[in-house]
């Protein structure tokens, strides 16, 4: 009809005729029948592909009679059941007489498809059991997977962890934060507490690591004295501060390994230590007066608000006592600025690290050492991949403040070379 523009018939694109013909032919009236229906393909495409690839290596098509340049010949099948992510597949894979032929696409001995081995990875890696595993794989893919095979996936990584609890650190940590959580290791005739020691730090570019996890029976003085030692060994000459929790020794022990370090105690292990003598009715406004003294503008308003704590708190000398023996460590962060100040005290760092380890501890207990560094490795390796490398906000700015400390600023100059 003139004036009127006939608009050309929309091609259908290859999966479009697929999905065409896979309703008309198997006419599926439910989700599960749609899941079958797929799951009865699959064998029919990858028996094609294989062939396919066959007559590749071979040089020439099923049916050619054609001379040959080769006296390898067809061998006919083997059967062959496949795990994938629709359950087992049963196929026939072709063979050739001289037995050269190992297909690509799935090579000889390789029955799964599914890449089964990244999910039970991922899986044990947010604490979930070998037999709850067990239980999920054939629950969700149909096909059987032991807890002893699980064991076996998840050794996969003992390779890996072992090269990156001993690879090389850089020689020089702005800041480093210490500190343990306890997990639940069944023995030969106990369940017992153990300790896992943790430690985070910053780089000179901001940028955070896990430096190293370490179980051991309890958390005490001389395990941390040989971490820190092993640190060195690593390749740690020089750090600028560490932050910890007030084990006895514990300082000095640092003190030791990295003589040039400020010692800095954890401003939160504080407060839950002066809260125990406490009420719990009183939590709210005792946790506010203690963010008046080591919030505070600079070291006089500190004093001035530590001096009103200890009067409005003086019917609990328990928790004033705590304050009074370790306020030089309160008092010294007020000789820098208050970025790095709240760098120092806050301990979010490894206490969001921490959080996320308990979410895959806390769920039952553990067989042994082993079993614990798995899982908490593969969870590492998850916060890696979402830090993605970013330095710590505002980084240029603490940077710059370090540099103008005494003779931190040399020290960090001469480490920067080594970046």
């Amino acid at each position: 009809m003139e004036g009127t523009t006939l608009m050309a018939k929309k091609e259908k694109t290859p999966q479009e005729i697929f999905a065409e013909q896979f309703v008309s032919e198997l006419q599926p009236k439910t989700v599960e029948d749609v899941e079958n229906g797929l799951k009865s393909i699959f064998g029919p495409i990858f028996e094609s592909m294989l062939r396919g690839e066959l007559s590749a290596h071979l040089g020439y098509e099923s049916n050619d009679h054609n001379p040959k340049n080769t006296t390898n010949r067809r061998n006919g099948s083997t059967k062959k059941t496949l795990k994938s992510s629709v359950g087992e597949i049963p196929i026939k894979s072709p063979r050739d007489r001289d037995g050269t032929f190992n297909s690509q696409l799935i090579p000889k001995r390789q029955t799964d498809i599914s890449g089964i081995e990244q999910k039970v990875l991922a899986l044990y890696g947010k604490g979930m059991s070998q037999r709850d595993i067990s239980d999920i794989i054939e629950d969700i893919y149909g096909f059987q997977l032991s807890p002893q095979q699980v064991s076996i996936i998840t050794d996969s990584v003992i390779e890996e962890l072992t090269k990156w609890q001993e690879r090389a650190l850089k020689k020089m940590y702005s800041f480093m934060f210490v500190d343990c959580l306890y997990v639940s290791i069944r023995t030969e005739f106990e369940t017992k507490k153990h300790a896992v020691y943790c430690i985070v730090a910053y780089d000179l570019d901001g940028r955070k690591d896990i430096l190293g996890l370490w179980v051991d029976e309890s958390e005490n003085k001389h395990q941390w004295m040989q971490i820190f030692d092993e640190l060195k060994r690593r390749g740690v000459e020089d750090v600028a501060f560490i932050s910890m929790d007030g084990l006895p020794g514990l300082e000095d022990g640092a003190k030791t390994i990295f003589p040039k370090a400020v010692i800095q105690r954890c401003i939160v292990h504080l407060v839950r230590n002066s809260m125990k003598y406490i009420p719990a009715k009183n939590y709210k406004e005792f946790t506010a007066n203690l963010k008046l003294i080591y919030k505070a503008p600079n070291k006089k308003v500190a004093l001035l608000e530590f001096e009103k704590f200890k009067e409005r708190w003086s019917e609990y000398p328990g928790a004033i006592k705590i304050w009074e023996s370790n306020w030089q460590h309160v008092e010294q962060l007020y000789n820098y600025t208050d970025p790095i100040r709240k760098l120092m005290y806050t301990t979010n760092t490894i206490e969001s690290i921490n959080s996320s380890f308990r979410k895959v501890t806390a769920k039952g207990t553990f067989p042994n050492e082993t079993a614990v560094l798995k899982v908490l490795f593969l969870r590492v390796l998850e916060l890696y991949d979402k830090w993605k490398g970013k330095a710590y906000p505002n980084w240029p700015i603490i940077r710059n403040q370090l540099l103008l400390i005494d003779d931190l600023g040399e020290r960090i100059s001469y480490y920067e070379q080594f970046e």
